[in-house]
């Protein structure tokens, strides 16, 4: 839920809503749950006291009014809700309605998407701020820091935050900053105020410098409840200029605490290997320091090498023996059933062959012939009147001659 919360907020916050009240209730915390309902459908809202306490007008069922908030989840149910930080009745007026167009139109040219986003350095080697010189949110951002690492230089690149000038001023501050290259995140503050306020820092141009930063920038312009363009193109949004500091400086005591873990552990893994490596050296000495113990062992194990050799050439020894006379007992009985093998076959070809015999076939009353140069007759179409032919019989040959 925290996943899909974190992306309606990347999405589409700051978001204002126009539609009809309904169910309106307060409860005894002074927060107000109510729904905005028009033709095509409804949301729950729901309206803290901080917000709350600030309405002049007394909202009632049925009445259009217009709300300014962000689209949440309500994580026990997972119902999508809008927490109103604003609530007037009908329109807000034009500035708003730009505010929305512009988000509109920058959010089209991939400006706000989160693939373009880059982590925060863990240990920044220098932080730059931008912010005017008078600001309370400087006051605020450096005690932070001289709080939390004041080993960490800190850049102020000085800017207006406020008036027609603050605009250009701010692109002016952060082109130094990337030219300069002393830092490796920056801090884009300012306090809070009304939308009229912090309306330069909705400037397409602010936007799309911060979008060209060659490091990382945290906007922590206005309050928790204020959203500005700058707030989306930044790498990362802070609620305050306090929090934004606070983001990219780890505590001192914290990196302190984390090295004295790291030396703990890297002396007692030192520790651990000598210990070790000792009882290692004590292994070898005691084996080095007792060559006799060492030369006797070998010697057993070359007296038991030399028994299995002995051992291993008497049983070969006698195992070929032993098939050596295997050998002299079958040879005879098997060159006899080899010689009855062959006389058999022969008796065999002899038959076959006898059966292949072309006499035995004369012997029943047939001729073999043959023309002058010795060649078979087979066809009456081979012969022609007057040929002289020869024929084979069972007990001799004839001359003959061909009548037609």
């Amino acid at each position: 839920m925290r996943a899909v919360a974190d992306t309606l907020a990347a999405r589409f916050n700051p978001v204002a809503v126009r539609g009809e009240l309904s169910g309106f209730s307060r409860a005894a915390s002074g927060h107000c749950y109510f729904s905005l309902k028009d033709e095509g459908g409804q949301v729950r809202c729901a309206m803290f006291r901080r917000a709350a306490d600030q309405l002049d007008f007394t909202p009632r069922d049925g009445q259009l009014v217009e709300a300014r908030g962000k689209l949440d989840v309500y994580g026990p149910r997972g119902d999508l809700q809008l927490i109103v930080e604003s609530l007037k009745p009908g329109g807000q007026g034009t500035l708003f309605e730009q505010f929305l167009q512009l988000k509109a139109q920058l959010e089209a040219e991939g400006l706000f998407e989160a693939a373009r986003k880059r982590p925060l350095p863990a240990q920044p080697r220098g932080i730059g701020v931008v912010t005017s010189l008078g600001a309370a949110a400087l006051r605020d951002v450096a005690t932070a820091l001289r709080r939390r690492v004041p080993h960490i230089p800190v850049v102020i690149y000085p800017a207006a935050v406020q008036g027609t000038h603050a605009p250009g001023e701010l692109c002016a501050a952060l082109q130094l900053a990337y030219s300069r290259a002393e830092c490796d995140v920056l801090l884009l503050v300012r306090g809070g105020g009304s939308l009229e306020d912090l309306w330069s820092f909705n400037d397409p141009t602010l936007v799309r410098t911060i979008a060209r930063a060659a490091m990382p920038v945290v906007c922590g312009v206005g309050h928790e409840t204020d959203f500005t363009l700058a707030d989306f193109v930044a790498d990362l949004r802070a609620p305050t200029p306090t929090a934004a500091a606070e983001l990219c400086a780890p505590p001192r005591d914290q990196r302190l605490g984390e090295l004295d873990y790291l030396d703990e552990r890297l002396t007692s893994t030192a520790m651990g290997m000598l210990d070790q490596q000792g009882q290692r050296l004590d292994r070898l000495a005691q084996r080095l320091g007792r060559p006799s113990t060492r030369l006797h062992d070998s010697q057993q194990q070359l007296s038991r090498l030399q028994h299995r050799l002995q051992s291993g050439v008497l049983l070969s020894a006698q195992s070929q023996r032993n098939r050596l006379l295997a050998l002299k007992t079958t040879l005879p009985q098997a060159r006899q059933r080899a010689l009855d093998r062959q006389n058999t076959r022969l008796q065999r070809a002899e038959v076959a062959l006898g059966m292949l015999d072309p006499r035995l076939v004369l012997q029943r009353g047939y001729a073999f012939l043959t023309d002058e140069q010795g060649r078979a007759l087979t066809r009456a179409t081979q012969a022609s009147p007057g040929q002289a032919v020869r024929a084979t019989l069972a007990d001799g040959e004839l001359g003959l001659r061909v009548d037609s």
